[in-house]
């Protein structure tokens, strides 16, 4: 049985790492903010350091914030190279599976490889809520030998999984999913707070949208989320602006022009500047109240009312 190292137990990684232990693997743990009860419960194994997952793991998954905790997790001192071995016979497999530069993670493939180790870049798509159920959209960059090895692994987490190209392409894959989902919610925000200011039930005009072309996952989840001005969590205002930084810059490296990421992303600046860092994605809907000076109200028709 494979053994399966998981470092990183957020609101995404937690519930991935209960569907691999539920999987029957032997699943090692590590989070810097402990590793939960409901996991080691379920038969998971903490462990103190990433590079003790490392040294006891033959996979380890990496499911962290940002490009800096990647690379702290895997080279400091007790990170996940110091569990690894140089012997050729003994070669292990990185899945980081965080959402982190495509030009970095080309470095860590490097660094890896070089002391005889494999490295797949694996972002997911779907939020907390696919994380929770298990239907994840998984992108991949990883040799073809690779992704046999690890696409059952990946499997019990997420319901598509793709292999995009070489390991970096999954990177610029997730790069690109944010692009479409950031400028989608702004599009959608916007829709609300036209339709209920200019006197129409918001929560009718979803529905109809629904039906239509204009239908889409953003719309049924995001657009309700924004009805009710419901922003616990899923996916993070500070998490996105993240992301849409790791395009823009990619795209400056490219000479390639994003003049509708950059503009969303000065809305979600400005949702930070006004206290919403820590709020679900779709609170950018707020920004855009303040802008029109209407609040939307979905339970009823709403006014011309300011």
């Amino acid at each position: 049985m494979t053994n399966i190292g998981f470092i990183g137990l957020g609101i995404m990684g937690k519930p991935m790492a209960g569907h691999l232990i539920r999987g029957g693997y032997p699943v090692y743990l590590h989070s810097r903010s402990g590793v939960p009860d409901e996991l080691t419960s379920l038969g998971g194994v903490a462990c103190p350091a990433p590079g003790d997952v490392a040294e006891r793991a033959d996979i380890i998954i990496l499911m962290l914030p940002d490009t800096p905790d990647v690379e702290k997790v895997l080279f400091a001192e007790n990170g996940v190279i110091s569990g690894l071995s140089t012997n050729p016979a003994q070669s292990k497999i990185i899945i980081d599976m965080s959402t982190i530069s495509p030009v970095r993670t080309r470095d860590f493939v490097t660094r890896i490889r070089q002391i005889g180790h494999e490295y797949a870049d694996a972002p997911v798509s779907g939020g907390d809520i696919g994380a929770r159920n298990a239907t994840l959209t998984i992108m991949v960059g990883a040799t073809e030998a690779v992704f046999a090895k690890i696409e059952p692994i990946l499997a019990l987490m997420g319901k598509t999984i793709t292999r995009i190209g070489e390991p970096g392409t999954g990177q610029v894959c997730k790069a690109a999913n944010q692009i479409i989902a950031a400028l989608t919610l702004e599009a959608v925000a916007e829709a609300l707070v036209f339709a209920s200011r200019a006197g129409a039930d918001p929560n009718r005009v979803r529905q109809a949208l629904l039906g239509g072309f204009a239908a889409s996952r953003i719309l049924e989840v995001h657009g309700e989320r924004m009805l009710k001005h419901t922003f616990t969590p899923g996916f993070r205002i500070d998490l996105h602006m993240k992301d849409l930084g790791i395009a823009l810059d990619c795209a400056t490296e490219l000479g390639v022009s994003l003049p509708g990421t950059a503009l969303t992303q000065s809305l979600y600046n400005a949702c930070v500047a006004h206290g919403d860092a820590q709020q679900d994605s779709s609170a950018i809907v707020r920004i855009l109240e303040k802008l029109a000076g209407h609040t939307i109200h979905p339970s009823t028709t709403a006014s011309h009312e300011s």
